[in-house]
């Protein structure tokens, strides 16, 4: 009797392709706008639309981007650079060639820190490079009654920087907070908005298996359109299986690019790539290449912010933060910003860490805005905390105080002000309600009086019933209590 089959144990091997939109106001090699949303191809020119006899001239603010995002991802930045020709042909590419970079990128040798699941890993970043973006194709457009695709070239010519991973990447989950940390720094560092939805962010991705401990790669499959972190850890965690039970039945993994269908929730095969493309890539004859001298890095390394996994370990060891809360706030340069201003104001950084976690991330996902299309200001929320700390206000009043504010954008103060919203502390004031409340409960009054303490609450909340919340509740229950016992 033959021994059972030992099932093969694999490690995955994941490698990411990333395109950063730069987020200049031009594009790359001319002066139309990079704004998203314009009516279909308003934002051309001739040059973006490669039309014969045009020159390109390079963006200085997208090569500096680029520098930037380099020096964050720890990679070493080219004195030389150049261009080059890509060709291929597409219908979203007018000019039948890309101008990207190929042997000579902006940078190399970088690396980025991730931490999933408790564990340090050092994703290596192979190169970063400059190209332009290619146009759009819409597959749903009708023209004279006759379906076919239409070509919006609007996004031709948009700077591009490419972010290329080492296969470091062990499991899907640490493909998704590569990203995570990715778009984080790109945020923080003011060169792109990373909108997934917008195409600002793109992330294509080179998944293999090999049988734990072999050297060599296995064969890969390219995933594409995977437009959300969510979507990247899905779409590979159902590629990865996919393999597995291809390489268990003993079969071989096709070399191909798939597309992920979340309908479906699986990869679909798109085409065969069973060879390289053939690029023929050649300098570009019409850009010079390109000196980047090392006084100009140096002057973009000294401006280069905080960055968040540094600004998250700092709000920890100065701030006295829990690990999560740290993780939360640093989690956009934004919101960080806004915890530090509202730190200044209120002397709590906890009580400051909580408003934000709560009441403001609150109301930004009801309103789905980002945040830095808040219209509260930091310096507001500490002086919001302040006003409950000194009982100008209930913590219930602050609630509708702050809903005010996220519409208005007003000072916490000003709408207390005009509103009457100030908490009644006043013990004068206090008494005349409470004894007006006790006279109406007497029954509840003397229930209280044989041991049932839990009806405090009931004329407690009559008597905020009666100041409209504003009645200090503290304050409101110990003279309650003690007008109780007197009778």
């Amino acid at each position: 009797m033959s021994a059972t089959k030992q099932k093969t144990v694999y490690e995955t091997v994941i490698g990411l392709e990333v395109h950063v939109q730069l987020k200049t106001d031009s594009k790359i090699f001319c002066s139309c706008s990079t704004e998203f949303g314009g009516a279909p191809n308003t934002h051309t020119c001739p040059v973006c639309i490669g039309l014969p006899g045009t020159l390109p001239v390079l963006n200085k603010k997208a090569v500096e981007y680029a520098v930037k995002a380099g020096l964050a991802l720890n990679c070493n930045i080219c004195d030389y650079s150049k261009f080059d020709r890509k060709n291929y042909f597409y219908p979203d590419l007018p000019k039948a060639y890309q101008i990207s970079q190929y042997d000579k990128p902006v940078g190399e040798d970088g690396y980025i820190e991730i931490e999933v699941e408790g564990e340090e890993h050092k994703i290596g970043i192979t190169r970063i490079h400059l190209e332009e973006d290619a146009g759009k194709l819409i597959h749903e457009g009708t023209i004279d009654f006759s379906t076919g695709s239409l070509v919006d070239y609007n996004r031709s010519g948009v700077p591009l920087a490419e972010i290329v991973s080492e296969p470091d990447i062990r499991t899907p989950a640490q493909a998704r907070e590569y990203l995570v940390q990715l778009k984080s720094i790109m945020e923080y560092l003011g060169v792109s908005d990373c909108n997934m939805e917008e195409g600002s962010l793109r992330c294509d991705a080179n998944v293999s298996l090999r049988p734990k401990g072999q050297k060599e790669f296995g064969i890969k499959t390219e995933v594409k359109n995977m437009n959300s972190f969510k979507a990247v850890e899905k779409a590979l965690s159902f590629e990865v299986q996919r393999q597995k039970k291809i390489l268990d039945s003993e079969k071989k993994v096709v070399q191909e690019t798939r597309a992920w269908d979340e309908d479906l929730e699986e990869t679909i095969s798109m085409r065969g790539k069973e060879e390289a493309h053939d690029y023929r890539y050649f300098p570009e004859p019409d850009l010079v290449p390109l000196e980047i001298s090392r006084e100009w890095i140096n002057e973009i390394k000294e401006d280069l912010p905080e960055l968040p996994r540094v600004r998250k370990k700092r709000f920890i060891d100065e701030y006295g933060l829990p690990e999560y809360d740290a993780g939360v706030l640093t989690d956009t340069r934004a919101l960080a910003d806004l915890f530090e201003d509202a730190a200044a104001a209120h002397n709590e950084p906890k009580a400051v860490s909580n408003w934000i976690m709560s009441e403001h991330l609150r109301k930004l996902n009801e309103e789905e805005l980002s945040p830095g299309e808040s219209k509260v200001k930091g310096r507001q929320i500490g002086e919001l905390l302040n006003l409950i700390e000194d009982d100008t206000i209930s913590s219930k009043i602050a609630k509708d105080v702050f809903e005010k504010m996220f519409i208005t954008g007003q000072d916490p103060e000003q709408i207390v002000e005009e509103e009457g919203l100030k908490q009644i502390s006043d013990e004068g004031q206090l008494e005349a309600i409470i004894e007006e409340v006790i006279d109406e409960n007497p029954e509840v009054v003397e229930d209280i009086k044989n041991g049932k303490d839990k009806a405090v609450g009931y004329l407690v909340g009559q008597i905020m019933q009666k100041t409209k919340g504003q009645a200090n509740p503290q304050k409101a229950n110990r003279m309650l209590r003690e007008n109780i016992k007197k009778d």
